[in-house]
Formats: C-alpha cells, structure tokens, sequence
C-alpha cells in the first residue's frame, strides 16, 4: 500500500515576497514638503516681500520680447519691448498672466499707477496665449504702454521671477531698484509700493 507522507519529510511553500508598497510614502513625502514650506515662511515672518533678490541694484538682464500678437489700443498694435526701452525713465515693470487670479486681483491698482506722471508701465505676459492675454487686457483695460509676450518663460527667469505677478521698478539707467512680490492690495499699493517707488523717482537709492 503506498502512504502519503505529509510528514516532516516535505518541503514547506514558500511565501512570496511582496515589493514594499512606494505609496505609502506619499503622504509621508507631502507632509515633508508642507513642514518645509511651513518653516520656509515661518523664517521669513510670513512675508513674501522678504525673499531676497539677487538683481535688486543690478542692471535689469538683457531681453528683447516680441508684443502679444494682435493687441491693439484703438487702431495701434502695442508694442512689445526690450532692455534698450528701459533707459531715460522710470520703469514699472509688471509680470502677469490671464490665468493668474490674483493679477485680476491687483489690475484696478495698475490702472491707478498708469496714472501716475513721471513712469512708464509696462508688462510681461508670461506663460499665456495671445488670445487670452487680448481677452484679459480686452475686459479689464490695458494700463501698459507695452506688452511683451514671454511665452517660453525664458525672460522671467532671467529677471529672477518666483511666480506671477511681480512687479518691479527700474530707474533711468537701467538698474532694478526694487521688486515687489505677489499681488498689490490697497495697503500694499498706498504704505508700501507707492513710497518706494516715490523714493526710486526722487533719486534716493537708500
């Protein structure tokens, strides 16, 4: 008669290894990068304004950026504009986009510093397309007297732009004074940006 051995004499069955689970990571990766941004902020008191910037009394980088295809004011084509555009007078030069939220936010307030005598406005439309940089500019007024269209980014990099908008203020020879980060609010546009820029116009490089 022949028996079955399930005896000691059997090999057991292996169990197969399981790879360890990448996902479960995830979280531990997200909460790692939120704990940093948390202290990054926290270093700087919350204050986006106290991100250094290595151009500040600097020249302003050499471009040559071509106008947003099809913006006109009135019957004009507004031009694009480069370095060269930035000698002889004071210069605010606004980074925006039609796909940014809070450059809709501060557009009224560029509306207001077109106004102001003595400057010249001026924007880089990054990142966008013509047809919706001529919608945005179409609904909400254009306060530039140029638009350059810098669709691959490249000059933003070069001006050394964390995100959209930015706004920066240039001399008449051509040299980054000052650069405000994030969007203007009505406090920031009257206490903070207003007066450095008065100092900017006034000759004090303080």
């Amino acid at each position: 008669m022949t028996s079955h051995d399930t005896g000691a004499g059997q090999a057991e069955p292996r169990t197969a290894k399981r790879g360890f689970p990448v996902l479960v990571l995830l979280p531990l990766v997200v909460f790692a990068g939120l704990a940093a941004l948390f202290l990054f902020q926290l270093t700087l008191g919350g204050d986006p304004q106290k991100i250094p910037s290595a151009l500040i009394n600097k020249p302003a980088p050499e471009f040559d950026l071509p106008p947003v295809e099809g913006l006109t004011e009135g019957d004009t084509a507004v031009p694009g504009f480069s370095r060269q555009d930035l000698s002889g007078k004071i210069s605010v030069v606004n980074v925006f986009a039609s796909w940014c939220v809070p450059c809709r936010q501060e557009h009224p307030l560029l509306e207001d510093l077109a106004k102001v005598e003595g400057i010249q406005l001026l924007g880089i439309n990054y990142k966008d397309k013509p047809e919706n940089a001529r919608r945005f500019l179409g609904s909400l007024g254009n306060p530039y007297q140029r638009v350059g269209a810098d669709t691959a980014g490249r000059t933003a990099i070069e001006w050394g732009v964390y995100g959209v908008p930015e706004t920066f203020v240039i001399d008449g020879d051509g040299m980054i004074r000052y650069k405000f980060i994030g969007p203007l609010s009505s406090e920031t546009y009257q206490n903070v940006f207003l007066p450095e820029l008065k100092k900017i116009m006034a000759g004090d490089r303080s």
